[in-house]
């Protein structure tokens, strides 16, 4: 019997969780043993799996699991260098030049588990079948708002914190925004799900957008239009080819810039396309300043949907189901091409 143990999120300000009691009901009655782990963290609206059919076992006992299942979780596990024996299913962020990811691949080479990268589960055309690229882009767009509205004020971004919902957020936003004048904000890759939610959530607050995708960037650069924005949005996954919008030499050049916010959020790739900043934000220090007069704040928070964790699962829970119910099949596929792609780079 294939067997889905659903683990607890380890990282911190992680409420999400990959599947919901109905989503565990569908597994069960299709002959899947699901196992889900209990959680501190785990936002309340995603609780009641237990109810649903599935077994419960201790937070973050799955190093303990059968050899044969198959771990699920969402965010990073913990960088300890620990071999992984078992097949995970996740985000790994590890086959776009990622320097943390160099050292996930070698704690699977070395205790001989697979990784089902959820970035790539994709369908026979090549489009990812489940994502959380829009509750990214609209949580994404928020913070980089309450960046620029702290600015306004003279100081910079506070912590931020988990939403019971979109409507709480938006209005946390109006009360910041009472009385300023609009920013203007780009969104590069608007056509996206990133993009999109970050369009989105400016539409909601009313704030004028200018959005770009690949017609737009397509020249390369240089883009000196991006300086003449408050607030730019990036929504493209750094990759190979990947132009640099904002180069390190545009903090000190004239600018009306001054905040950046990297939805996409791949600081440590080679091909970031804004390399002013050389480390991820947290929810605790949700901007790094990369420049004093005039200031310039980044916004890379790498976890951006857990602000409304409620509404990103639910939406990732439903897009993942189809591809969860066909786990008795490994072998082909969106788990076949997620293993060729793990073969591939693991090298």
């Amino acid at each position: 019997m294939t067997h889905l143990w659903v683990r607890a999120e380890q990282r911190p300000n992680e409420a999400r969780v990959g599947i919901t009691p109905e989503g565990a009901r569908a597994l069960t009655r299709a002959g899947i043993r699901v196992t889900v782990e209990e959680s501190s963290t785990r936002a309340p609206g995603l609780t009641g799996h237990a109810e649903a059919g599935a077994e419960v076992a201790p937070e973050n006992s799955w190093p303990e699991a059968p050899a044969d299942a198959i771990i699920f979780g969402l965010k990073e596990l913990p960088d300890d260098g620990t071999p992984l024996r078992h097949r995970h299913i996740m985000f790994g962020h590890a086959y776009k030049g990622q320097h943390s990811g160099r050292r996930l691949l070698d704690r699977f080479r070395a205790g001989g588990g697979v990784l089902y990268d959820l970035e790539y589960l994709v369908d026979g055309q090549g489009r990812r079948v489940a994502a959380f690229g829009y509750w990214a882009g609209f949580a994404g767009a928020a913070v980089a708002l309450k960046a620029w509205i702290a600015q306004q004020g003279g100081s910079v971004c506070p912590p931020v914190d988990a939403y019971p919902g979109k409507d709480a957020l938006l209005d946390d936003l109006a009360g910041g925004m009472a009385g300023r004048p609009a920013p203007r904000i780009l969104v590069i890759g608007a056509l996206g799900r990133v993009g999109t939610g970050a369009a989105d959530l400016c539409d909601a607050m009313g704030q004028p957008v200018t959005r770009w995708d690949m017609a737009e960037t397509t020249s390369g650069g240089p883009f000196p239009e991006i300086l003449a924005h408050d607030i730019l949005l990036n929504c493209i996954f750094a990759r190979p080819g990947t132009p640099v919008f904002v180069p390190r030499a545009a903090l000190t050049e004239p600018r009306n810039l001054s905040v950046i916010g990297d939805i996409a959020c791949d600081p440590d790739s080679d091909y970031n396309p804004v390399p002013v900043y050389d480390r991820a934000t947290t929810w605790g220090a949700p901007v790094c300043r990369v420049h004093e007069t005039p200031p310039m704040d980044v916004v890379a928070i790498d976890n951006l949907p857990s602000l409304l964790p409620v509404e990103s699962s639910h939406d990732f829970a439903m897009q993942l189901l189809p591809s969860l119910l066909a786990l008795g099949d490994l072998d082909v596929g969106v788990w076949g091409r997620a293993r060729a792609a793990f073969d591939q780079h693991v090298g």
